[in-house]
């Protein structure tokens, strides 16, 4: 018996449309199940949908591409529609195709910019898989169980499209274009158009990045190369973890495990301090915010909130964590082991300059027993027992 197809639409604030959308999905795929991935709405798209006959998953406000990885967890196995919410027309030929991954190339252009998101998004796709996409952002797509195994977690954002042809492409499995006659509400040459546009070429760039799996289990971009310019050397340390680490936490976890990129770390990133400072203290202090930074790093926004509120105190640079901050609340990007060992180092060596060398050995006392509790307890559960503390963590998050 074939599996049960799933019809699943990302929606925001589409109270105005969703009902119709909805309607017309299950009067054309009446064996469907039909589910509305809620992103955050201010409306009532919620209870039109449902009143319309779909099951709705509501979530917090994250994103196109968290919103479809964390509704589709809520589907039964087997094959996907993906659908916009504001779509009118016949996606049915998208499930008579033989491909894995069917996408839905529209008949006439409507509305849009200069071009310049589209042709970004083609380059991309050829350079990483090699598939010359006509409709890289296209979000009507119908997926085989095998291509959704392959794609899911999407990308988060508006990369989630670029970011699925290319894993289903890596993957080895046929990807198709399909010429459909299809209408949706479009964006103009207006600010708000350009706002949009710009957002999609941001999404699809960092979405074709290298990406790694946070607390929810959702793929993220990982953007912690973007401390090369302040930081190189602990960056590269630290990148070299995140792409080659097994499954080793924690520093005894790795020196048990021998040679390992946490061992790397461990000699690499002290020797890198007293380098930099040609001070003892100087390769302690570096080493030990690097890893304590690395192990707050388990929640959105938790090193980097630690680090913006200690680095005015040893005149540490603001400006990067600052920019960054707001994607890693939200969940768009993670800093990484390359992100939360430069942040340290930073923190560091900005110390060995602004303390003298009782206020370091002091510095090296406290980071020190925070290292040891961190390796003992959980920070992230001794920050949840903490009214205060878990107040603080999840403020600016989604």
């Amino acid at each position: 018996m074939a599996e049960r197809l799933t019809v699943l639409v990302a929606a925001r604030d589409e109270e105005r449309s969703i009902g119709e959308t909805v309607r017309a999905l299950r009067a054309a795929f009446p064996s469907a199940d039909v589910l509305v991935a809620d992103d955050g709405s201010r409306d009532s798209t919620s209870r039109a949908a449902e009143e319309a006959g779909a099951r709705v998953v509501r979530l917090p406000r994250l994103g196109k591409g968290q919103a479809l990885a964390l509704a589709e967890r809520e589907a039964g196995p087997g094959p996907l529609l993906l659908c916009d919410a504001d779509l009118e027309g016949d996606l049915g030929p998208l499930l008579e195709t033989e491909s894995d991954l069917a996408i839905a190339a529209f008949a006439e252009r409507q509305g849009g910019g200069f071009g310049i998101a589209k042709r970004a998004a083609r380059s991309l796709i050829r350079s990483l898989s090699g598939f010359d996409a006509r409709e890289p952002l296209s979000g009507q797509r119908a997926l085989s169980a095998a291509a959704r195994a392959a794609c899911f977690p999407t990308a988060p954002g508006f990369g989630c499209e670029v970011r699925m042809t290319i894993d289903a492409v890596r993957g080895g499995l046929s990807v198709e274009e399909v010429e459909l006659s299809l209408r949706h509400r479009s964006t103009g040459r207006d600010p708000a158009g350009f706002v949009h546009r710009a957002r999609q070429l941001l999404d699809a760039t960092l979405a074709c990045g290298p990406l790694a799996r946070n607390y929810r289990g959702l793929r993220l971009p990982l953007v912690g190369w973007m401390f090369a310019t302040r930081e190189p050397v602990v960056t590269a340390i630290g990148l070299a973890d995140d792409l080659l680490s097994g499954p080793e936490r924690g520093v005894r976890a790795h020196l048990r495990a021998g040679a390992t990129t946490g061992v790397l770390k461990a000699v690499a990133i002290p020797l890198y301090g007293y380098v930099r400072t040609r001070r003892l203290s100087g390769a302690f202090l570096v080493a030990l915010a690097a890893n304590f930074l690395n192990q707050l790093d388990t929640r959105p926004g938790r090193a980097l909130k630690a680090y913006l509120a200690l680095a005015p105190f040893v005149r540490a640079p603001l400006v990067p964590a600052v920019l960054i901050a707001p994607y890693d609340l939200r969940e768009m990007t993670m800093l990484g082991d390359a992100g939360s060992n430069a942040l340290g180092a930073m923190l560091g060596l900005s110390s060995v300059n602004r303390f003298t060398g009782r206020g370091r050995n002091l510095g090296i006392a406290v980071l020190a027993g925070l290292n040891l509790l961190g390796e003992a307890r959980s920070f992230g559960g001794l920050i949840e027992r903490n009214p205060l503390l878990a107040r603080l963590d999840r403020l600016g998050r989604a």
